[in-house]
């Protein structure tokens, strides 16, 4: 079961609040992030274990996220809202608007549309800021409006020297704000020490950022999200490869190669794995057995069914039933 705290206030006249996660639930993770509307599905086979920490600061939140199982994480964090995020550490390839991640990359972007492949063993530090902070601080320090760049979700390199100089001052940060209590925070020095943080993820963007296959990667991009609608369009009766295939208009070659690049695995692993987590929620959120919550999504072979649940989340789907009390 989760554990879960109160945002803290820190202090209260700024509205100015934090809050700690630990949690075995992957839709528990998504959902205890305030004010976000976030979905996580797991891809990857085992029990789930993931850490977040917020610190909500006016105008900009810092964030750290740790998840130890393969996930597809989707949401929106609002529109007048720019994300900044970098890994902390990777156990192997995650991808962000289709586009490949590495350590010392930054995802940037609008907060709207968040698309995000991790590995298992992934943590990453971010920034969510305000249109109304970034967009006056960007112009005091560069003398000219956000760049047009900012408004699609780029992968963009981070300047060299600038990636673990960034990750020091992130953490630093949210350790300095962690636990202090109201009465001895000074709100300058606060605000201080969120200017600070806001200008070292700035000045770790590259000089010039090259947009130019955005494009390419939002055909993939969409292409993908409607083979996934027809894929779930009658989750009790799932179609075949071949019949999403025929009802597109596309190759099979051609929609795996877009499944890789945008998502990392094949359309029939992203699938079964989409399959499973719908049991799963649907076992959590009321189902009246376990046969009627597999039906539902299409396994009728409830042997085969078990044993491919426990795999995907390192329990039975009737210790799921229990558990939900």
């Amino acid at each position: 079961m989760p554990t879960l705290s109160e945002p803290q206030l820190l202090p209260p006249d700024l509205g100015v609040w934090q809050r700690r996660l630990r949690t075995g639930d992957v839709d528990a993770h998504a959902r205890a992030q305030p004010h976000w509307r976030q979905h996580y599905e797991q891809l990857s086979g085992g029990s789930f274990n993931g850490a977040l920490h917020h610190v909500q600061l006016p105008g900009l939140r810092l964030v750290r996220e740790d998840c130890d199982q393969a996930l597809h994480q989707r949401g929106d964090l609002g529109r007048d809202a720019y994300g900044l995020a970098m890994p902390l550490a990777m156990s192997g390839q995650a991808i962000f608007n289709g586009q490949r991640v590495v350590l010392d990359s930054i995802m940037v972007g609008r907060g709207d549309d968040l698309d995000l492949v991790t590995p298992q063993r992934f943590s990453l530090i971010a920034v969510v800021v305000d249109a109304e902070l970034l967009t006056p601080l960007w112009q005091r320090m560069y003398q000219k409006p956000l760049p047009q760049w900012l408004e699609s979700q780029l992968v963009v390199p981070a300047r060299a020297a600038a990636a673990e100089a960034l990750r020091r001052l992130h953490l630093q940060a949210m350790q300095q704000l962690e636990g202090v209590a109201a009465a001895s925070r000074d709100d300058t020095a606060m605000l201080q020490l969120r200017d600070a943080v806001l200008m070292e993820w700035i000045e770790a963007l590259p000089e010039r950022v090259d947009a130019g296959d955005l494009p390419q990667r939002a055909a993939r991009r969409q292409l993908v999200e409607r083979a996934c609608e027809r894929m779930l369009s009658r989750t009790d009766e799932p179609l075949t490869m071949l019949q999403v295939c025929r009802e597109l208009g596309v190759s099979r070659r051609k929609l795996n190669y877009c499944f890789r690049e945008v998502l990392g695995t094949s359309p029939v692993k992203y699938l079964r794995a989409l399959r499973l987590n719908g049991v799963r929620r649907e076992i959590a959120q009321g189902a009246s057995s376990v046969q009627d919550a597999a039906a539902c999504w299409g396994f009728w072979q409830l042997g085969q069914f078990a044993d491919d649940y426990r795999r995907q989340f390192g329990e039975l789907p009737s210790q799921t039933l229990r558990a939900r009390g």
